[in-house]
């Protein structure tokens, strides 16, 4: 089991590097195709995966996606209004078929899935994104990992136990100062070809600790989902990881803040 986590792990890691790296309309691409992919495997818990009401979400994170590629929506409410008409137009129709909840998982899971994750592209594509965009994997993945070690030496204290038994207080601050200092080391090598001053390297670094803080709302999240529809992985794709969802539980909450951030405070890189 280990070692079938491991390969895949190290499969997974390669591909980002490819996408990310690569940038442009290649990450575009990847993001869609993994967004898809993820809206299935959340539509799937409401059984809504192969319906009318599925396919109009895949239809919306598709017409998002292409948007984000040519730029043909004026303004984004239009989307958001759009789409909301259509669940409700497949709802009233095909009435009775689908519960008031399938109806708001539809509409709710293109955002949760597809917009937010492509907070990746976004922060790529913009000034510094080339270096700004890993902060987003430094705030999931590093955070948990730095949370893992010091929940394991030093927990003591539950943070959500009827929902990850296993994450303690003492491992959610381990994961944060973990996440900072990982960050100010990166930042710190890669200083001169982002342009760092001082200044902008303990704003990374701020940015990254509250994304670390969202990423654990990201990740307990994704298990409340599962909780309550009494499931243990969204889907069986990643071997020994789970599906898309599993695996990019917190990246789906850190992309946006991460994003947001940083065209916030950093003015040019």
């Amino acid at each position: 089991m280990f070692r079938t986590r491991l390969l895949s792990g190290i499969v997974l890691v390669i591909v980002a590097l490819a996408l990310i790296i690569t940038g442009g309309n290649v990450l575009l691409a990847g993001l869609y195709v993994v967004s898809l992919i993820g809206l299935f495997e959340l539509y799937r818990v409401f059984h809504i995966e192969k319906s009318l009401l599925g396919i109009s979400g895949y239809l919306a994170a598709s017409v998002y996606y292409l948007n984000l590629g040519v730029s043909f929506l004026p303004e984004l409410e239009m989307f958001v209004l759009g789409f909301f008409i259509l669940v409700m137009a497949v709802y009233v129709l095909q009435f009775p078929k689908y519960k008031v909840e399938q109806v708001f998982a539809a509409f709710a899971g293109v955002f949760y899935v597809a917009v937010m994750l492509s907070g990746i592209y976004q922060t790529r594509m913009m000034a510094g994104g080339a270096y700004i965009v890993w902060l987003i994997f430094l705030c999931s993945w590093g955070s948990d990992t730095c949370a893992y070690c010091v929940g394991v030496l030093f927990g003591k204290h539950k943070m959500a136990p009827k929902l990850s038994p296993k994450k303690s207080m003492e491992g959610a601050v381990g994961g944060v100062l973990g996440t900072v200092l990982l960050t100010m080391l990166y930042v710190w090598i890669f200083q001169d070809e982002m342009h760092l001053t001082t200044e902008y390297m303990f704003i990374l670094a701020g940015i990254s600790g509250i994304g670390a803080i969202i990423s654990m709302i990201g990740d307990l999240a994704a298990s409340a989902i599962k909780r309550n529809y009494e499931i243990k992985d969204y889907g069986k794709l990643i071997p020994g990881h789970g599906g898309i969802l599993d695996r990019f539980d917190s990246v789906i909450f850190t992309a946006p803040i991460v994003y947001f951030l940083a065209k916030l405070l950093i003015v040019a890189i």
